[in-house]
């Protein structure tokens, strides 16, 4: 949703990154064809930027089918950004708490282009939860966290795109209707998502914010639709805000 402007004489990097981007959960193997397609590249170029892009361990090439996936040095890099993350840190025991104080699972997500996160997460007590999704993905606008993210992010609210993708039939796909989402997330502090990012699937989410006011990311607690009703998401959601508070108690 929000465009960002590539620094002048970064095409080589830029290049690179996009390739990385391009393997996903369900395409985790690509040839060299695929990401020449991907990239929109040719496949010179494609070969050259991959060979830069093993020599460092960042992919990895399988020497029997010749495709290609994300390499040992991405996952290192990935390891030492939550180790490095200040707000992960901080957020670690609030986690903790809304996980043993709700029974349900607990995430903080930030935003990645059209996307939320997941940062870090903590399990709730049932057998049947949501569990397991550190480095998971989801679409803004179908995720009670993208959805706070969005709300409280006013740069966001003229840059919403006209439609968006429809995940279930209860996800918001388009603008009007978002921005009515908006208001209500604004009015009364925390968003909510029932069974909008997949069928049986509830969470209740916040945003949180800096000592400056910035906001950082969000607070989601999420599990199945039928402990999560509408009383329930009205606690939890009043949690979350006390939640919120105790992370960014300077603001």
């Amino acid at each position: 949703m929000r465009e960002k402007t590539a620094p002048k004489g970064a095409q080589a990097a830029l290049r690179a990154i996009r390739l990385l981007k391009l393997f996903t959960i369900e395409k985790s193997e690509l040839s060299l064809t695929q990401v020449s397609v991907g990239a929109n590249l040719n496949k010179t170029t494609v070969h050259r930027l991959l060979r830069a892009l093993e020599s460092e361990s960042l992919v990895q090439r399988n020497s029997i089918t010749g495709r290609y996936s994300l390499g040992a040095g991405l996952m290192a890099l990935g390891v030492q950004a939550l180790s490095s993350s200040d707000l992960r840190r901080r957020a670690r025991p609030i986690l903790k708490l809304l996980a043993r104080d709700t029974g349900e699972t607990a995430q903080l997500e930030v935003p990645v282009h059209d996307g939320m996160l997941i940062l870090d997460e903590v399990t709730g007590r049932h057998v049947v939860t949501a569990t397991g999704n550190i480095g998971t993905h989801w679409p803004m606008h179908a995720t009670s966290s993208g959805k706070a993210y969005m709300a409280f992010d006013t740069s966001m609210h003229d840059q919403l795109p006209e439609t968006f993708p429809s995940l279930t039939k209860n996800t918001i796909t388009n603008k009007v209707l978002m921005k009515a989402e908006i208001s209500r997330i604004l009015k009364r502090g925390f968003s909510e998502s029932v069974d909008e990012l997949e069928p049986g699937y509830s969470c209740v989410g916040i945003a949180v914010f800096d000592a400056l006011g910035n906001i950082q990311g969000a607070l989601s607690i999420g599990g199945p639709s039928h402990r999560m009703t509408k009383e329930r998401r009205m606690e939890i959601g009043t949690a979350l805000k006390k939640a919120a508070g105790r992370l960014s108690p300077e603001y």
